[in-house]
């Protein structure tokens, strides 16, 4: 039996609801993909987000803390420079004292005289030599003349040997000098400096470390004293 109109149009009718039906839950189901998907996408992009910053700001505290650091140890080592500048300056200071009070020992005359008989002495130990020639300072010539045979007398015992002592009365030390002698012999070829600077400056090298413990105290933290 043939469908009337009516019935292919109710027919029509029904078929585009259940179309329109299918495409709406198709649509829901679509949208609430797309939903999660963009949540799931959201929450994955803001977790990425927050590590980056997390591990932004740990690096620039990370830096932050280094540079303290830095700043700190430059500091440290700036106070410790300073410190062991004003030892060094006290020291030489200290040095600088005692060489003025070199003058004093050349007023004393006795004194004076003996420690130049031993300085030609040691000199002369030290050489060795047949021939040694003696500079002094002009005002220090009738002292060393005096003092000369004595050293020569004093190195024969102790050596056996003989040596001939000429006092050099054409170039004289330097008058600005505290004292002392120079010993060369063959031709100014080889000089043993026995001036009172020279024995300071000799005495000062091998008792720095125990000046600067007498001044500074001992340091705890110097395992060697040179």
């Amino acid at each position: 039996m043939a469908l009337s109109d009516a019935d292919v149009q109710k027919q029509i009718t029904h078929m585009m609801a259940f179309i329109e039906q299918e495409a709406n839950e198709k649509a829901e189901e679509i949208e609430a993909r797309a939903e999660e998907e963009f949540t799931i996408e959201k929450g994955r992009l803001v977790q990425q987000n927050r590590l980056k910053i997390n591990e932004f700001y740990d690096r620039k505290e990370k830096n932050v803390e280094m540079q303290r650091k830095i700043g700190a140890s430059n500091l440290l080592n700036k106070s410790r420079v300073e410190v062991l500048q004003a030892q060094e300056a006290h020291v030489k200071s200290v040095l600088q004292e005692a060489e003025q009070q070199l003058s004093v020992i050349t007023k004393d005359t006795s004194r004076y005289s003996l420690l130049l008989q031993n300085l030609i002495t040691q000199g002369l130990c030290q050489l060795m030599e047949p021939a040694v020639t003696v500079k002094c300072r002009e005002a220090d010539r009738a002292l060393v003349e005096a003092a000369v045979p004595l050293s020569v007398e004093a190195y024969t015992r102790m050596s056996n040997l003989p040596c001939k002592v000429t006092v050099d009365t054409t170039n004289w030390l330097p008058s600005y000098i505290c004292g002392g002698v120079e010993l060369t012999v063959r031709n100014n070829r080889i000089k043993i400096s026995n001036t009172l600077e020279a024995r300071l400056d000799m005495l000062s090298q091998q008792m720095l470390p125990e000046v600067r413990a007498m001044l500074f105290g001992k340091n705890a933290n110097r395992k060697f004293d040179n």
